[in-house]
């Protein structure tokens, strides 16, 4: 007899985690699917984190995190126009994923509807259940490269929703958008009264203008809560080390259910991150061109092969269109070629017909990546 609950019975497995799998059983495999930079986290972190074991550094720190790091958060953010109190409205955690998870619990009471823009990282739906919500997709375009709009809300029907899930520079499209297009989110946000989660992680890597956040649009800060943390800036994956900002109350519900689950993150990561914020700015600047040379060559490539792919501008994904179904694109593709990317569907509605493809790999890894998907279309065609 199962003794599962009928939520874990009701969650399906990862749909990126299935290509991966069939990829280890292979021998010459080059993944263009696993979302996470190939660059390790900056000496000077790697250093402080060492250091901070060496001084057997290894107790708890207060539930929402050093103070001192939630100092250098407030004043890091700035530079995104954001405004934080260290004190009351900053949350430390083990991740964004955990942010988002304590978010939606925190907000989010049985039957309420969570309007989620996709494509979209594939937790805010599991999330929102887990919290009891019901999931409302809001698919994005590609003809509107993937930015939401006030129309695509409107055409979904997310004016009975009670929480936007929203997520830019985006993964898995590389979408961004800029302050005119959050301006029209923000209208339909404080129409409806719409609160918002915006999963701002990859801001860092922005690759044209600066990005734009839409907590800094009238009226909207004090209705939402952003998330950011080191891991893709930073290269600091498995550090597990992310944080929410938003309205004290908020802020200080995530904190009461963030005291019975995690207690608190993980305190080498926080003296990584600590110095992360104090001295890697030009790691991340070099890290950011590399991806930007990368990103410009995996879309010209594309071009030359015929794949319809919408400039991406951000995070280090692009999204092509694949003929036929995507999840047997991306099938055959591993299997004959040897190259996983994750098939679009697996992101939500707004991604079939498409493959996420990270760009977070080598460029001679790249070059070889391409020259099979090439051989791969010319013999299919």
């Amino acid at each position: 007899m199962s003794r599962l609950s009928e939520r874990a019975e009701r969650t399906p497995p990862s749909g990126i985690r299935r290509f991966f799998e069939i990829a280890e059983e292979m021998d010459d495999v080059v993944s263009l699917g696993v979302g996470e930079p190939d660059f390790s986290a900056p000496w000077p972190a790697r250093k402080a984190a060492i250091d901070a074991l060496e001084r057997g550094q290894t107790s708890y720190t207060s539930n929402r995190g050093r103070r001192d790091l939630r100092e250098a958060i407030e004043a890091h953010v700035t530079r995104y126009g954001h405004e934080y109190d260290a004190d009351e409205e900053i949350l430390v955690t083990t991740g964004v994923s955990e942010a988002m998870d304590l978010a939606m619990r925190a907000l989010v009471d049985p039957g309420d509807v969570v309007a989620v823009a996709e494509p979209a990282y594939i937790s805010y739906g599991p999330d929102a259940s887990f919290a009891g919500g019901e999931v409302l997709r809001v698919p994005t375009r590609a003809e509107d490269e993937f930015r939401l709009t006030y129309d695509a809300l409107e055409r979904a029907g997310a004016e009975r929703a009670d929480l936007l899930v929203l997520c830019y520079p985006n993964n898995p499209t590389g979408a961004v958008m800029d302050a005119s297009g959050f301006a029209e989110v923000a209208t339909f946000a404080r129409e409806h009264d719409l609160f918002v989660l915006s999963d701002e992680v990859y801001a860092a890597l922005t690759y044209e203008g600066e990005h734009d956040s839409i907590a800094t649009q009238p009226g909207m800060r004090e209705r939402t809560v952003v998330f950011n943390g080191f891991s893709k800036a930073y290269a600091m994956t498995g550090l597990r080390l992310g944080y929410a900002m938003g309205p004290p109350e908020v802020i200080d519900g995530m904190n009461r259910i963030h005291q019975y689950t995690m207690l608190s993150a993980p305190t080498t990561a926080q003296a990584a991150a600590l110095e992360a914020l104090h001295s890697c700015d030009d790691a991340v600047v070099d890290m950011r061109e590399q991806y930007d040379r990368r990103r410009r060559f995996v879309l010209s490539r594309f071009r030359e092969m015929g794949l319809e792919c919408f400039e991406a501008r951000g995070a280090f994904y692009v999204f092509p269109s694949v003929p036929g179904d995507d999840e047997r694109f991306a099938e055959e593709l591993l299997r004959e070629a040897e190259v996983a990317v994750v098939p679009g569907r697996v992101f939500g509605d707004g991604g079939e017909g498409h493959v996420r493809v990270s760009y977070a790999r080598s460029l001679p890894e790249l070059r070889e990546a391409t020259n099979r998907i090439e051989d791969f279309l010319a013999e299919h065609r």
